[in-house]
């Protein structure tokens, strides 16, 4: 197994270790459209995490290097997005070459679905549906009253994720679409997507380096999670079983940590800062 201060690429693309070729492959392609910064309005959070996802799929994809990742340590190679991210599409075509229009081999039927393919909202026609995660789990009826006074019901899908947008084709005023963005989070901003329960852990830079024992909400209670000294802001640690149950399957729940650096420090704090920066040199 690799040592826990390499980054889990099994958890990154949403797989159990030692998943084959072809859950590889849809994993990679599910997680990709997900987070490719072009259909998350270039936000840096997504961008980092499309870069994780090419790399934990580029490790796990190669022989060699999956070998050497799980053996303990994967060199670091050049950032393949320095120069900016490939057209989504494209970037599928490099990665398995082109597919023809009805093959959907990214809709597996014996795992969660995948999300319908991420849309991008024109104008102002968009409205947020809040949805809880019993609801997002099995589907649900939503009336959404537009800005034309059309009032417009449909269903869900089931199993839907946080985040998801969902299309009404010719609605808005002059033909337009109209997005309906789905919202699937708790009182303790823990993100449903699927099966798998999303939690963002902010913590200190001292506790990442040292390590911690955090207590992380789940959806049947607090739990207390050890976090391993090193850890760096963006690993994800998984809490098996944590996740939603649908059909016989359950998903698990993916911690990712995000180190905080406060943004006022005291004298003593300053101090201390500074003496580290001095080590570190």
């Amino acid at each position: 197994m690799a040592s826990p201060t390499i980054a889990d690429h099994w958890a990154v693309l949403g797989l159990e270790p030692g998943a084959d070729a072809a859950a590889l492959k849809k994993a990679f392609r599910r997680q990709a459209r997900r987070w490719h910064p072009d259909l998350n309005n270039n936000d840096p959070a997504a961008e980092e995490r499309f870069k994780r996802i090419n790399e934990a799929y580029a490790v796990l994809s190669d022989p060699r290097r999956r070998q050497a990742w799980e053996a303990g340590g994967e060199p670091g190679d050049q950032d393949p997005f320095a120069r900016g991210f490939p057209e989504f599409h494209d970037y599928l075509d490099n990665f398995f070459g082109r597919r023809r229009p009805q093959e959907r081999d990214d809709w597996p039927a014996t795992t969660a679905p995948a999300p319908p393919p991420p849309v991008q909202a024109q104008g102002n026609f968009e409205t947020v549906v809040e949805l809880s995660p019993e609801q997002a789990l099995g589907g649900t009826t939503v009336t959404v009253a537009l800005d034309n006074g059309l009032t417009v019901e449909l269903q869900t899908p089931p199993e839907a994720g946080d985040g998801w947008r969902l299309r009404l084709e010719g609605v808005a005023p002059g033909g337009g679409d109209h997005f309906l963005q789905l919202q699937v989070r708790t009182a303790d901003e823990l993100r449903i997507d699927g099966l798998r329960v999303l939690y963002r852990l902010d913590l200190s830079a001292a506790d990442g380096a040292l390590g911690v024992h955090a207590v992380v909400p789940t959806l049947q209670g607090p739990v207390r999670l050890r976090i391993p000294p090193g850890t760096s802001s963006g690993r994800l640690l998984r809490l098996r079983g944590r996740g939603l149950e649908h059909q016989g399957r359950r998903g698990d729940q993916i911690v990712e940590v995000r180190l905080v650096v406060p943004e006022q420090v005291n004298e003593a704090e300053e101090a201390l800062y500074r003496r580290l920066q001095e080590l570190q040199q």
